[in-house]
């Protein structure tokens, strides 16, 4: 099962498709999920979630915006999106028949 925060960096990688770095997904959470994150956070929840075999990584080619620097890209494998999936799958069987405003659709 996944953590809250797992959720929300998985759901960002899906929000950034091709284009899904660290500072990019933290921007999607902060905007999407309306809360702020650090960074750090974020990249230790992509290790963990990469040795969990639920996301992959490549180092892309250096840039002259980064001073010639990689940037390293983030992607759902097949079992993340799975694992995604049946995660909020859980969250709405446990929220169905409750109070209105608390029942996820």
């Amino acid at each position: 099962m996944l953590g809250e925060f797992e959720q929300l960096v998985l759901l960002a990688i899906l929000r950034g498709g091709t284009d899904a770095f660290g500072a990019a997904i933290q921007r999607e959470i902060e905007d999407h999920g309306g809360r702020k994150v650090s960074l750090g956070a974020v990249y230790t929840t992509l290790a963990r979630l990469e040795q969990k075999g639920l996301v992959e990584t490549w180092v892309g080619e250096p840039t002259a915006e980064r001073g010639g620097r990689r940037r390293r890209h983030y992607r759902l494998r097949a079992s993340g999106r799975r694992e995604l999936e049946h995660s909020l799958a859980t969250l709405r069987r446990m929220t169905r028949g409750l109070t209105p405003g608390l029942e996820v659709p």
